[in-house]
């Protein structure tokens, strides 16, 4: 059975988490999170000394800690260890106040949180496959996508927008004459990459519903890609200021958002850690 790795970030720095089947629930990475919580030059060496005090101690929070495979820095995966959320909060308390109060904070709210929920949707949606329409650069499509991901938090959801919505000081297409601009973008040729990407950046600038819309598209352009080009984007390869600077820059001029995705695409299109792991970074883009 496939492995479901994921990874958080907590002010931009990574918290690698796998998923375990049998318990449903997550294993986090101790090292990840006594990184950030100590701010060790050598997270390793202060865990271990941490777990040595703690064994003294006769903590529970040690006894519960395993050992499981993760993806290391250098791309390969090796035996870490990693506690479950229980035990990761009981692990927060043995750090100054002012760190794990922000910590948990972020942990908490991040696994339930309406972003949480929809990321775990969105995985579902690729492992399971569920949008696999045949004319997948359709509105119709787009629409599916938005209700799976959202229908359960919003009654909104899945509904073109009858108001007029704006950010960073850019209003997006008028809400009265909406329904033709989708209808317009629909009839937008998709068989050639720059084609994709002006269908794409066209679509982030009708914004065609209330909320909700960047991690919508994302994945529209992915399955719009994969469709026509026997592509995906690799969204871990483009960061995340300079991701959100070629959106905000593609209203005028695509050239800084046609660059990154392009330098991203990969023929992995069935390789399910890279669909896995490209969801933790497209909903980390949209993280404050």
């Amino acid at each position: 059975m496939a492995v479901k790795y994921s990874i958080r970030f907590y002010k931009d720095k990574e918290v690698r988490a796998i998923w375990d089947e049998d318990n449903s629930k997550w294993w986090f990475s101790v090292i990840d999170i006594v990184w950030i919580l100590s701010e060790s030059k050598d997270p390793r060496k202060y865990w271990n000394k941490l777990a040595e005090r703690l064994r003294s101690e006769w903590s529970e929070v040690v006894t519960n800690c395993h050992r499981l495979k993760m993806m290391a820095q250098d791309g390969k995966f090796r035996l870490t260890d990693v506690m479950d959320g229980v035990w990761i909060i009981l692990l927060a308390k043995n750090f100054p106040n002012n760190k794990a109060k922000d910590f948990l904070d972020w942990f908490l709210y991040s696994e339930n949180s309406i972003d949480g929920q929809s990321r775990k949707k969105a995985y579902a949606l690729f492992e399971n496959n569920l949008i696999q329409d045949e004319d997948i650069w359709t509105i119709k499509s787009l629409k599916q996508i938005h209700a799976y991901l959202f229908w359960w938090l919003y009654d909104f959801a899945w509904k073109i927008r009858q108001k007029n919505i704006s950010k960073w000081g850019f209003r997006f297409a008028t809400a009265e004459f909406l329904d033709n601009t989708l209808h317009q973008i629909e009839l937008m040729p998709e068989n050639t990459f720059d084609e994709i990407i002006n269908k794409y950046v066209e679509m982030n600038i009708a914004h065609p519903f209330m909320e909700w819309n960047w991690r919508t598209t994302r994945i529209w352009l992915d399955l719009i890609f994969k469709k026509r080009l026997k592509k995906c984007v690799d969204w871990s390869q483009i960061n995340k200021n300079d991701y959100l600077n070629a959106m905000v820059e593609s209203v005028s001029n695509p050239a800084k958002i046609n660059t990154l995705i392009k330098c991203a695409l990969t023929d992995k299109i069935d390789d399910r850690d890279v669909f896995m792991k490209w969801i933790d970074y497209s909903y980390y883009y949209e993280e404050a």
